[in-house]
């Protein structure tokens, strides 16, 4: 019988290492069996949008005499107690003559119900109203470059409806809105509008120094509609380079329907264009809708400067009617530009609460540098379309967002049954997202969000927490050349991949309190795919596990 083996020092610490070793092992896996991983629950529901209650414009006291006037189509009964009758041929001269009877301290002018044919312009004076019995009552038809131009300030439009049509074209006429607003202390209430496409807007808002040299500001527009024009419905601009500021402009109730969708004045008809080539500062929307826009329903442009702007519980849908490009982004060949946003509000300190995007063709709330999004919801980003090759649908769009601290805000947002990314974030940093909730994504080339993925990343500094749901999508976090970025929430998906780090540059990032919820993937693994480009040590867990949902 042969001597009995003899461990040695080293042979006994190696077993007692193994011993060790396993019973780390045997004590994590009793821990993760009766104490599973408990993540921060998930936020509740978005609340439904639930737009403020509709009550009548009521226009300011205007002191001062009121002036008559009837259509050549009014009652007997309006003619017989107007002022002055129009014959339906020139009417703005008669109104016109109606104004320059006031006072010069003001008083209003009074249009009774009927049709006024206005071919020449109509120039409201200071402290004056001009005021119809209705939108479906006083209807004042522009043509041969007829406009209602407010030229002076603190003038009222009240209670009409207005259309322009047939315009000449003429240098810079044709750049003019049907009602064109230059001067401050505007209001226009319970006016509905349209044009046709030979000029570029229904309601303009304009800085031209050669007719008002101050700053133009304290504009109001309550209960107002642009229906199914074939240019801008609402539009900011500034002529020359003094005073660009547009300040202190609110919007209630309003609405920008079909805008540019059946003709349009050119390729960039928008419902609301806040910013085309002025400063925008102090801005306040509230419960305003945007539908059916060739292009974006509430729109920014990027150069100009954007302070304080806030739009509440808006609604934005069905806008970029336009077909997609067919050919890939070139920066000078404008046939390859194209926005089709609910919102577009790049670069500015543009905040949204509690508003709604639904069926837009490319992005749903398109935010960056400056970016605040509070209880905004998407749906159905994409619809209508069905080649995302060139354009891929987001419902919440930032690139590039690294500019500010922080750069962007999600907090309670949700996109729901996105036709291709729910987030797509890229050469990005300092981006705050709480509690965002990912509803059955389609995804695009299997992945459901794109945090610092196709342009390169990286996305960096950052705190990405979100609640995301649905099997269309392999993969619901992709996540590529993350730097500095916490992840925690939970993912509810069968599928084999629903959460991949990828990318050489993946430097710190943080899996922190997230539960992913399978019936496909092993129980008590943390479920998160880490590619061969990842650098070793770059990715840390703590509080992370699949489990199977059931308590």
């Amino acid at each position: 019988m042969s001597e009995r083996p003899h461990l040695g020092a080293r042979g006994r610490r190696i077993l007692i290492a193994v011993a060790i070793i396993l019973s780390v092992i045997a004590a994590v896996v009793l821990i993760l069996h009766f104490y599973p991983p408990v993540p921060v629950p998930p936020p509740p529901p978005p609340p439904p949008i639930t737009p403020i209650p509709t009550t009548p414009a009521v226009p300011p006291e205007v002191p001062g005499p009121t002036v008559v006037v009837a259509a050549s189509d009014s009652s007997s009964a309006s003619k017989a107690r107007a002022d002055v009758v129009c014959d339906g041929t020139d009417d703005q001269l008669d109104i016109q003559k109606a104004f320059d009877s006031l006072p010069s301290s003001g008083g209003t002018v009074a249009l009774c119900e009927g049709t006024f044919n206005c071919a020449g312009n109509v120039y409201p004076r200071t402290n004056s109203m001009l005021r119809g019995e209705g939108p479906d009552a006083t209807f004042l038809e522009f043509s041969r470059n007829g406009r209602l131009l407010v030229s002076q300030e603190s003038v009222t439009l009240y209670n009409f409806h207005l259309r322009g049509t047939g315009y000449p074209q003429t240098e810079p006429d044709r750049w003019l809105g049907v009602a064109t607003i230059y001067a401050s202390h505007a209001k226009v209430l319970a006016v509905e509008g349209t044009a046709d496409a030979t000029t570029q807007a229904v309601f303009l808002l304009l800085h031209d120094p050669d007719v008002y040299a101050p700053t133009l500001q304290d504009i109001e527009f309550i209960n107002c509609k642009a229906v199914d024009p074939g240019t801008y419905g609402f539009l900011h601009n500034a002529w020359g380079t003094t005073n660009a500021v547009i300040r202190d402009v609110r919007y209630e109730n309003c609405a920008a329907i079909n805008c540019g969708r059946n003709g349009a004045f050119n390729p960039w008809v928008t419902g609301f264009d806040f910013a085309e080539q002025n400063d925008i500062e102090c801005l306040r929307v509230t419960n305003c809708l945007a539908e059916g826009s060739l292009e974006s329903g509430f729109h920014f442009e990027w150069d100009p400067e954007k302070r304080d702007c806030i739009l509440t519980n808006c609604i934005s849908r069905n806008n970029g009617q336009k077909d997609f490009p067919m050919k890939p982004y070139v920066q000078s060949d404008m046939s390859t530009h194209y926005f089709g946003c609910g919102y577009y509000a790049p670069r500015g300190d543009i905040t949204f609460i509690s508003c709604y995007s639904e069926g837009n063709s490319r992005h749903g709330f398109y935010a960056t540098n400056g970016g605040k999004l509070y209880s905004c919801v998407d749906k159905s980003v994409g619809t209508g379309k069905t080649d995302y090759r060139l354009i891929q649908p987001a419902s919440f769009y930032a690139a590039p967002t690294r500019s500010i601290s922080p750069s962007l805000v999600l907090e309670n947002c949700s996109s729901i049954d996105s036709h291709g990314y729910g987030l797509h974030i890229d050469l990005a940093s300092d981006v705050w997202i709480k509690n965002f909730r990912l509803e059955n994504p389609a995804g695009i080339d299997g992945k459901a969000t794109n945090l610092g993925g196709s342009q390169g990343g990286p996305l960096s500094n950052s705190v990405v927490n979100i609640y995301a749901s649905g099997d269309r999508a392999e993969t619901l976090i992709w996540a590529r050349n993350n730097e500095n970025v916490e992840y925690s929430g939970r993912i509810v998906s069968d599928s084999a991949k629903p959460f991949v780090i990828e990318g050489d540059r993946t430097r710190d990032v943080r899996i922190k309190d997230m539960e992913i919820v399978s019936a496909s993937l092993t129980p008590f693994t943390n479920g998160v795919i880490l590619t061969n480009t990842v650098p070793a040590g770059a990715v840390t867990f703590e509080n992370v596990a699949v489990t199977s949902g059931v308590p």
